[in-house]
């Protein structure tokens, strides 16, 4: 199995094949299945959405997309099933207006996206103000549907709590003016009183996390610092986190105790914010999808009975 020791990249770039289209454009028809409900409104008017990190990994198919689905065909089933999705593939190269433009189209009115940030502004930090400028624009066609919900600022385990990091946060409040923006932290070092205070103060909201509990890693508190609230749940693989198991750190399948463990700070966050926004992030196999439906079942059971 082959070792990732970062996000997946799991959404598309433009007009681009993989060879997985190909595979599936010359093996027969793309079997897709009938199309399931609308995704489920969560919590009071809907205020609590659940989907996923990315949406195009090719071994989904069969585990969640229908057999022979193609990559250009993915966004058409995940909307199926849920109504919001985080887009990673920013991370790695800054997207384009017409890339959103063609994902916008495939979506119905109401989903909603969140756009993580390009590595240059928080894992190899660069001061490029054209950079910032063009990831902006790109989600302009985003914001002109109403779909776009803000953007996820993923910083790496290096990023310690200090002046600097202090600084660089209120930098990217200013670069993003009034757009939301959420900070996730992969280092212990932030978790304290002080800092939500000071996320409060810029007004950037906190992401919550789910992960191995290893040491420096962050702990799952559930925590909101504007009137959005945010999750991330990584997987629990805490043999391949730091790459020596030789495994995917995101391959993880979340048991029903487990889940009911963020259910609950769900629901908790929901009565004290405007919305909530939850991303499964152990992408492998399929593992973050079906988590996600299962965490939808489990929060509408829940709530069914209140």
């Amino acid at each position: 199995m082959t070792h990732r020791n970062r996000d997946n990249q799991g959404d598309l770039f433009g007009s681009e094949r993989s060879d997985n289209d190909s595979l599936a454009d010359r093996s027969g028809a793309y079997d897709s299945r009938p199309a399931p409900p609308h995704p489920r409104r969560l919590g009071r008017e809907g205020r609590i959405r659940v989907g996923t990190s990315g949406y195009s990994f090719a071994d989904w198919i069969g585990p969640f997309y229908p057999a022979g689905t193609p990559r250009s065909k993915m966004l058409d089933e995940y909307v199926r099933h849920f109504d919001i999705v985080e887009i990673n593939s920013s991370y790695y190269r800054i997207p384009t207006p017409v890339m959103f433009e063609r994902m916008e189209q495939k979506t119905p009115a109401g989903f909603e996206f969140i756009v993580k940030l390009f590595r240059g502004m928080t894992h190899e930090i660069e001061d490029d103000s054209r950079m910032y400028r063009e990831f902006v624009d790109s989600v302009e066609p985003l914001k002109e549907a109403g779909k776009f919900a803000g953007f996820l600022a993923q910083f790496p385990w290096k990023f310690k709590k200090g002046d600097a990091g202090r600084t660089h946060l209120a930098a990217l409040r200013k670069r993003f003016g009034e757009d939301p923006l959420f900070v996730e932290f992969r280092h212990d070092s932030w978790i304290e009183s002080e800092t939500f205070e000071f996320l409060r103060d810029l007004g950037v909201g906190y992401c919550s996390v789910d992960e191995p509990q290893l040491k420096g890693l962050v702990p799952p508190v559930a925590v909101a610092t504007t009137d959005e609230g945010y999750v991330r749940l990584h997987g629990r693989n805490a043999r391949n986190w730091w790459g020596r198991g030789g495994g995917d750190r995101y391959d993880y399948d979340y048991g029903k105790d487990e889940l009911s463990e963020w259910a609950g700070k769900m629901l908790d966050l929901e009565s004290k914010v405007k919305k909530v926004y939850a991303f499964f992030n152990n992408c492998h196999a399929g593992h973050a999808a079906r988590n996600a439906e299962l965490m939808i079942e489990m929060l509408g059971d829940e709530l069914g009975r209140h």
